[in-house]
């Protein structure tokens, strides 16, 4: 790789004015930014502050944008999916509700949830409890009642004028900006201004509120009556919490983590408002059984240790198995056990004769491909579920299984993450493939692409091929579980090294840990400098690589001015001049939004250089590159066409979209720079990756091999991190995220090895 020298000229201003510091929360345009674009990864939900402040709109829902001459938007289509997963699940919960068994040596925090637990049992108080047993030998899991999916709405319900009003009334009373009397009618509901009235807290319920606000509201209304004590706080509280860890990834908390967290907000009680929140059926609780590591059995917490040594049973054979006591929110609880059951039944369903008699038809198709490709192909098979792990040159080995189970006659269907992972994966099919075999996973889902349903609702193939896997968040992937029909394969592929996706849930790490089913490793490396040094950095190794044709090129900086003028330059001048990319094909990739040199700074300074204009649409202009964000977890690139009465005219792909104008503020960004967690799933000719001194604490390994990667061809650095950038490759995974997938999973399906 070659090095720039730092340029000697002067540093353009603009941009470095007024751009909050690094770290802050991300704007509204979306839950999944507030976590990973400042924190790059899950931060500590003791300590959940990045969210974004109530303010004018913050959080307010709107009309969906729609593409020009569709009768339902893709984001109204999504709403009726996920509607149909909740009904399925809340089926399913009704039928496993059943008491609770064991924990009785627990002492601490999982005693007083398990105390709070059994007094629902004797009637006491109502609540939602789960209780995870130890892993059962494996079992057929019954099919799922299907039917036809609801019909699209046309988008959300706009709440009653007068209901409005109302609530903008009591927010005047308490306090609380004007801005917020829309969404939370919306979120509410019916009577919120009676709602809000009864209990201020649940003004947290409203997205972007945070609790010193809540607080102050609360005050206002309650007057003497408002305290640190008061029930409704500390189970409002309890849920808010829940809900800043899910978008930090975690679709539940143990429970001490839980209840430290509420006791830095002031709660005096922290176990009562976790039995609260319990009670009331916000929250739900679980008892994991701890699986026992390689080198014996497992050690058990210690308020079980504590018990035991009151009780003085410190006998093996006395003491019951130890427990993890997690909580979580209803959602994403229910999405995860619908996920692991959907698997389960996709495992189980594929009877040994049907294996067998699949081995023996799909054999020549096998042998006359190599490598790992071959050894895809026979997985799937004889498998209802494999995974697949490799880069981007290893997409090829997925998309030749598809046209190999096409030739033998299956209904096939890839979904990629993004529309331009769509476009890659097509072009290993070629213009022969039928049309709908290459699709998003969001437009399959929606019913806008793909091969549509059959009459019991399920997904009419019998071979689904994920890319991107590690992008599926658990509601997601619980959705393309439960479409499968009896007997469909169904294979997840995806780069484990890349970032996770941006919703709760890690599904293709807890896959690949569980080992349930076959796991097939590409043997395929991506090439060139830009291959060979991504994928050293994926083993936790920086290396340096030779560059003959400037394919990566590091240019020092000094401070995050330099870092914006050299980030310029090189999108307007150098990559065009030197590699022969233009500036419409090079990215530009920073760790944040905030920042002297984040994406509001650095699109502020490539806007005036290549994009100048007055900003007359929400400070765009025709011709600007953006980031359109059309659902939480999806950044679609595009352009601005024109603006008028409609609302902000796009094209993102070739595809013209409309975004009403209540909406550009929340769903609209400038594109010239992302964060890497826009970019995943997407890539450029040319990728130019910003490292400020500033925002060092946000680099990781994941971080770095997401950004290095996204330039096919070239990618140059802005070099101010100094040494933080090799000690993330080396030192810094991913931040963990707390999850259940594995334990429900091993209940059902025994490991593989």
């Amino acid at each position: 790789m070659s090095t720039e020298p730092a340029a000697a000229e002067g540093h353009p201003g603009p941009a470095d004015t007024d751009a909050p510091r690094a770290g802050q929360g991300a704007e509204a345009t979306g839950p999944e930014e507030t976590a990973a674009e400042e924190g790059a990864g899950a931060p500590d939900p003791a300590d959940t502050d990045d969210g974004a402040d109530a303010g004018a709109g913050a959080g307010a829902p709107a009309a969906e944008p729609t593409a020009e001459g569709e009768g339902v938007s893709e984001a109204a289509a999504e709403i009726a999916a996920q509607r149909e997963l909740q009904e399925r699940i809340a089926q399913r919960k009704a039928a496993k509700e059943g008491p609770i068994a064991a924990g009785g040596k627990l002492s601490g925090t999982a005693a007083d949830l398990l105390a709070a637990v059994r007094a629902v049992e004797s009637g006491e108080r109502p609540a939602a409890v789960f209780s995870e047993p130890a892993p059962a030998p494996r079992k057929v899991v019954a099919e799922p009642v299907r039917r036809a999916p609801a019909a699209a709405p046309a988008g959300p319900a706009e709440p009653a004028a007068e209901a409005v009003d109302a609530v903008r009334a009591l927010l005047a009373e308490g306090g609380a900006p004007a801005s917020l009397a829309a969404p939370a009618a919306a979120t509410l509901g019916e009577g919120a201004d009676s709602a809000l009235r009864d209990d201020p807290w649940q003004l947290l319920r409203i997205p972007g509120v945070r609790p010193e606000q809540a607080d102050g509201f609360a005050r206002a209304l309650l007057g003497a009556e408002c305290g640190p004590d008061d029930e409704r706080r500390g189970r409002a509280l309890t849920v808010w919490l829940l809900e800043q860890a899910a978008v930090a990834g975690h679709t539940a908390l143990d429970a001490p983590l839980l209840a430290e967290a509420l006791g830095k907000r002031a709660v005096p009680d922290p176990g009562e408002a976790v039995q609260s929140a319990i009670a009331e059926g916000d929250a739900l609780v679980f008892q994991d059984a701890l699986e026992e590591p390689p080198g014996g059995p497992a050690r058990a917490p210690e308020s079980t240790q504590e018990t035991a040594a009151q009780d003085g049973s410190q006998d093996g054979d006395e003491a019951e198995r130890p427990v993890r006591v997690l909580v979580g929110l209803e959602r994403y609880a229910l999405a995860e056990e619908s996920l692991a059951d959907g698997l389960a039944r996709l495992v189980n369903s594929l009877s040994k004769d049907d294996s067998s008699q699949a081995l023996a038809d799909w054999e020549p198709a096998a042998a006359a491909a190599a490598g790992s490709t071959a050894e895809l192909i026979r997985a799937a098979a004889g498998h209802g579920l494999v995974l697949h792990t490799g880069a981007e040159a290893a997409r090829a080995e997925p998309a030749a299984l598809v046209q190999a189970a096409a030739r033998l006659g299956l209904r096939v269907c890839a979904a990629a993450h993004s529309v331009d992972g769509r476009r890659r994966l097509a072009e290993h099919f070629g213009p022969g493939a039928p049309e709908g075999t290459a699709v998003t996973v969001s437009g399959l889902l929606s019913g806008t692409e793909g091969p549509g349903r059959d009459r019991d609702g399920a997904l009419a193939v019998d071979l689904l091929v994920v890319l991107d896997a590690p992008q599926l968040d658990v509601e997601t992937a619980a959705m393309l579980a439960e479409s499968l029909p009896d007997g469909a394969r169904l294979v997840l592929s995806g780069d484990p090294s890349a970032l996770w996706s941006a919703g709760p849930g890690r599904v293709f790490a807890d896959l690949l840990a569980a080992r349930v089913c076959p796991q097939i490793a590409s043997r395929t490396p991506d090439p060139g400098p830009v291959g060979e040094l991504v994928s050293g950095i994926g083993a936790g190794e920086l290396n340096e690589v030779a560059a003959p044709g400037k394919e990566v090129v590091i240019v020092p900086v000094r401070d995050a001015a330099e870092a914006i003028h050299r980030a310029v330059q090189l999108v307007a001048d150098s990559v065009p001049r030197a590699i022969g990319v233009p500036s419409e094909q090079t990215q530009v990739i920073t760790p944040g939004h905030g920042g002297a040199a984040g994406t509001r700074a650095l699109n502020a300074a490539l806007k005036e250089r290549l994009n100048p204009g007055p900003g007359r649409f929400g400070g765009f202009d025709p011709g600007d590159r953006i980031a359109y964000v059309p659902a939480p977890g999806r950044t679609v690139p595009g352009r601005v066409v024109r603006a008028d009465a409609d609302g902000l005219h796009l094209d993102c792909a070739g595809t013209p979209v409309v975004v009403p104008q209540d909406a550009v503020e929340r769903t609209v960004r400038h594109g010239w720079a992302l964060t890497a967690h826009q970019a995943v799933g997407l890539r450029w000719p040319a990728a130019v990756v910003v490292l400020p001194g500033d925002a060092t604490q946000a680099l990781s390994r994941p971080w770095v091999y997401t950004a290095f990667g996204r330039g096919e061809r070239h990618l140059s650095v802005v070099h101010g991190a100094d040494t933080a950038l090799p000690r993330a490759v080396a030192e810094v995974p991913d931040k963990p995220r707390t999850t259940r997938l594995q334990t429900l999973l091993r209940a059902q399906v025994p490991p593989t090895q």
